[in-house]
């Protein structure tokens, strides 16, 4: 680890499930690591399916983000390595599914997240960035995701009644702005589980293009029988294979992600 400015910490979010949102975290995740910069993962779904989709076994989680946000584990406990390189994570199990109501009575509640990944403790392990798998609901775990969070990704996908639940997704991210992040930004949409042969994935497509512009990243995910198979084999599909078109289109996402970055940093 190499990094000694706080890590970038972006949060993979969309209410409406099925829409490529673990993938992409996992995905994205390996892609920047693949690129030699540091990645810590969070999984902050109770299914705890970014854990095992990066071959973390739920036994070899000792402590998990349940700890970290519910009994104030230090996250340097909390964090697992993987078997890719620079790539580490913060492992979900199911106890996380009754987070919500242990925290309703805590007045720092949407905050425990952000006092975390916004700490001196956390800046010294050296990340660059900090990927965070929402759950698909917009609960306390999704908002403490936003309030802790520097900038949104929203994988959409090519489908009929896509930007519809976006509209919800935007409600919340402005509110999050208004009562506790007023710096946080969208960081884009990507379309996924994108069939290029299908005239309605294509009108989707444009549609969001149209509506959303340059939010929009360039880089469409293909739907791609590759990607689907990779996390029964616990891996990311850049490891289980490398060149298929799916792998390409999460390496290109990568560098467009870091493009827009430094973009947005004036580099």
């Amino acid at each position: 680890m190499h990094n000694i400015d706080p890590a970038k910490i972006i949060a993979v979010a969309n209410q409406k499930g099925g829409v490529g949102k673990t993938t992409t975290a996992i995905n994205l995740a390996a892609g920047l690591s693949e690129l030699q910069l540091s990645v810590l993962l969070i999984d902050l779904d109770p299914q705890g399916n970014a854990t095992t989709g990066v071959g973390v076994q739920k036994e070899e989680a000792t402590q998990t983000v349940y700890d970290l946000l519910v009994s104030n584990a230090p996250i340097d406990e909390v964090i697992v390595p993987t078997a890719v390189e620079n790539l580490d994570i913060v492992a979900s199990t199911t106890d996380l599914s009754s987070a919500d109501i242990e925290l309703i009575s805590n007045e720092k509640r949407s905050f425990l997240l952000r006092d975390v990944l916004r700490s001196v403790d956390m800046t010294a392990l050296g990340y660059d960035y900090v990927i965070i798998d929402c759950p698909p609901s917009l609960n306390l775990l999704t908002v403490n995701a936003m309030v802790a969070a520097h900038s949104i990704l929203v994988p959409l996908q090519s489908e009929f009644f896509a930007l519809e639940g976006l509209s919800q997704l935007m409600i919340t991210i402005r509110e999050v702005r208004e009562a506790a992040n007023p710096a946080l930004r969208i960081e884009g949409v990507v379309m996924t589980m994108h069939d290029q042969r299908n005239n309605l994935a294509q009108q989707v497509e444009n549609d969001a293009r149209d509506v959303l512009k340059d939010l929009v990243f360039k880089t469409v995910i293909p739907r791609n029988v590759r990607v689907s198979e990779a996390p029964s084999y616990a891996q990311s599909v850049l490891e289980y294979d490398p060149r298929s078109s799916g792998s390409q289109a999460y390496r290109a996402l990568a560098k467009e992600f870091l493009r827009r970055q430094r973009d947005q940093e004036g580099v």
